[in-house]
C-alpha cells in the first residue's frame, strides 16, 4: 500500500508544497499593477476521476475545447447527484457523511461552460423525461382518488345516520387523503432555500442545484442582504445531510429527513468575486463547502475540430453508468417525510490510513504564515471533502461495493490537493476582489477607446457591463487613479484620462 505525503501529490507551484505564491513586487513608475503577478491554472488531474468519469470529462473537453477543470466538475457533480441516495461515507470516527459535493466552476462569458455542462448534464435529463411520463400517468390516477376520497370524506362528516364514534371509524377505515405524485425534477437552476423546502415534500428526495448561469443564483432573491445569511444556513444544512426543520406563519410546520443536494453553479469572474469573497457566506461556512475551479481560457486557441467517434462512445458510456445510478431504487421509506436511508459505506483500512495521513497533512499546513493560513475555512473541510470524493468515486465504480479502497482515497486526495492549490492560487493573486475585477474590466475597456480620454457619461453608457452602474464605475475609477493608471481631468463635465505614453494591459 501507497502513503500519500500532501507534498507529493500537490502540482508544482500550486501553493500546496514547499512555500504559498508570493506577489510580484511593483512595476517601477507611476504605473501599478492591479493585480499581483499569479502563474496559470495547474493541470486538473483528470485520471483520478475513475475510469469512467475521466475519460468522459476528457471527452467533453475535447468536443467542445473547455477547459479540463470546467468538464472534470460538471461529470463529477452529475456523478454526485446520481450517487448521493444510494450511500453516506463513514468516516474514521464514526460519523456518516453525505456523498454530497457543491462545485463553483469559473470561467469567463465565450468559455463554453455551459455547452460542457450540457454533455455531462444529458443522462439526468434523460431520467426527468421518465420520470414525466410516470409522473402525467399518476397524476391522473391521483386526481381520480383524491376526488373519490373528498367525496366520501364528506359523504361521513355530513351524515345524520351516523353518531360520534360511528364517524370516528368511519373516517379511520377510509383512511388519509391519498399523496399526489412527485413532481418530476432532479435539477434546479436557482431555488431559493423556502421555495426548495416548500416543495421539497413533494419531489425526490435527492436533487442537484445546477446553474449554467450562477449570477441569477448569487444575484438571485435569496441571496439579498436580508436573506442571505438563511440562504447560506439552509444550503450548509442541505450539505451536512442535517434534518431540516422550518416552522412559518403561512406554510405551518415542515421537518424533511434525508434530503440530499448536489450543487454545481458556473459563474463569470465578476459573480465569482462577489460570491467567493462575500463575508457572510465564509463566516457562515457555506463557501468552505464549496470546490472552486477557475481556469485559464482557451479563447484564442480553439480551432475548429471535427469530432471524434471515440468521444462521443466514452460520453455514451458515462451516461449510461449515471442514467443506471438515478434507474436503481433509491433505499426510501414508505413514509415520504423520512426521505432517503442511505446505507453506510466505510472506508477500507488502507483508505483509512491514506486519509488520517492527509487530514494531519492539511492540519500542519494550517498554521500561521503556513500555506493554508489563508484558506482555513475550505482546509479545514478538506478531510471531509476527500471522504465524499472517496465515495462517489466508489459508487460510481461499483454501487454494491462494501467499502471505500485505497484506490478511490488516493484519487480523491489528488484532486483535493488540487482543489486546495486552485484556492491558494486565487486567494494570494486577489483574483477574487470584486472592486479589483470591475477595475482591470474598466482600464482594459479605456485601453481601447482613441485618445484615451473619455467622459463619465460615456463610461456608464458605453463602458463595460461591471462598470455601467454610477457606484461601481466611481469605485473603479478611485482603484485605477489609486494604481496610476488614470486621472480626471475635469469635473463638469466629468472627464477621465488614461496616464502614461504606453498603451498596453496591466
Amino acid at each position: 500500500m501507497t502513503y500519500i505525503d500532501i507534498d507529493d501529490v500537490a502540482p508544482a507551484g500550486s501553493g500546496i508544497s514547499g512555500s504559498s505564491y508570493r506577489a510580484n513586487g511593483p512595476r517601477t513608475g507611476e504605473r501599478l499593477p492591479l493585480f499581483p503577478a499569479m502563474p496559470s491554472a495547474c493541470a486538473y488531474p483528470v485520471d483520478c476521476l475513475g475510469p469512467v468519469l475521466s475519460r468522459a470529462a476528457k471527452a467533453i473537453a475535447a468536443k467542445v475545447q473547455v477547459p479540463a477543470a470546467i468538464a472534470s466538475q460538471s461529470v463529477l457533480a452529475a456523478a454526485s447527484l446520481a450517487a448521493q441516495a444510494h450511500a453516506d461515507v463513514v468516516l474514521p470516527y464514526g460519523q456518516k457523511r453525505p456523498l454530497s459535493l457543491n462545485f463553483a466552476s469559473v470561467q469567463e462569458s465565450g468559455g463554453r461552460k455551459t455547452t460542457a455542462d450540457r454533455e455531462a448534464l444529458w443522462p439526468i435529463r434523460k431520467r426527468e423525461e421518465v420520470l414525466h411520463e410516470i409522473y402525467v400517468a399518476e397524476r391522473q390516477a391521483w386526481a381520480i382518488a383524491f376526488a373519490s376520497w373528498g367525496a366520501e370524506k364528506r359523504a361521513i362528516e355530513a351524515s345524520k345516520k351516523l353518531d360520534y364514534d360511528g364517524r370516528r371509524d368511519a373516517l379511520r377505515d377510509l383512511g388519509p387523503e391519498p399523496e399526489p405524485p412527485l413532481h418530476p425534477f432532479l435539477v434546479a437552476a436557482d431555488p431559493t432555500i423556502e421555495g426548495l423546502i416548500k416543495a421539497w415534500a413533494n419531489a425526490p428526495a435527492s436533487l442537484g442545484l445546477f446553474s449554467a448561469e450562477g449570477g441569477q443564483f448569487v444575484g438571485g432573491h435569496g441571496m439579498t442582504a436580508e436573506n442571505r445569511l438563511r440562504t447560506a444556513a439552509g444550503f450548509s444544512e442541505c450539505w451536512d445531510g442535517a434534518t431540516i426543520k422550518r416552522v412559518r406563519a403561512a406554510d405551518g410546520v415542515s421537518i424533511l429527513r434525508g434530503r440530499r443536494l448536489a450543487a454545481h453553479i458556473m459563474l463569470q469572474p465578476e459573480a465569482a468575486a462577489t460570491f467567493l469573497t462575500d463575508p457572510v457566506l465564509k463566516d457562515q461556512g457555506l463557501l468552505s463547502r464549496f470546490l472552486v475551479a477557475s481556469p485559464d481560457t482557451l479563447a484564442g486557441s480553439r480551432r475548429y475540430a471535427e469530432p471524434r467517434a471515440e468521444d462521443d462512445a466514452a460520453i455514451r458510456a458515462y451516461g449510461a453508468r449515471i442514467l443506471a445510478l438515478l434507474e436503481t431504487p433509491w433505499p426510501i421509506s414508505t413514509d415520504r417525510s423520512q426521505g432517503l436511508d442511505p446505507r453506510a459505506l466505510p472506508l477500507s483500512a488502507d483508505a483509512t490510513n491514506l486519509w488520517r495521513d492527509f487530514y494531519d497533512g492539511v492540519e500542519v499546513k494550517c498554521g500561521a504564515g503556513r500555506d493554508y493560513a489563508g484558506i482555513r475555512d475550505l482546509a479545514a473541510k478538506a478531510a471531509e471533502h476527500v471522504a465524499r470524493i472517496a465515495g462517489v468515486l466508489t459508487i460510481v465504480e461499483n454501487i454494491n461495493a462494501p467499502e471505500v479502497r485505497a484506490v478511490e482515497m488516493e484519487d480523491a486526495i489528488v484532486l483535493v490537493a488540487w482543489y486546495l492549490g486552485e484556492a491558494v492560487r486565487l486567494q494570494e493573486g486577489s483574483r477574487t476582489d470584486p472592486v479589483l475585477l470591475r477595475a482591470q474590466a474598466l482600464l482594459n475597456w479605456l485601453q481601447l477607446q482613441p485618445g484615451g480620454e473619455i467622459s463619465f457619461r460615456e463610461i456608464l453608457r458605453l463602458g463595460p457591463n461591471a462598470t455601467r452602474i454610477k457606484k461601481d464605475a466611481d469605485q473603479a475609477i478611485e482603484m485605477l487613479s489609486a494604481h496610476g493608471w488614470v486621472e480626471e481631468t475635469s469635473k463638469r463635465p466629468r472627464t477621465i484620462r488614461l496616464l502614461g505614453a504606453e498603451v498596453g494591459h496591466a
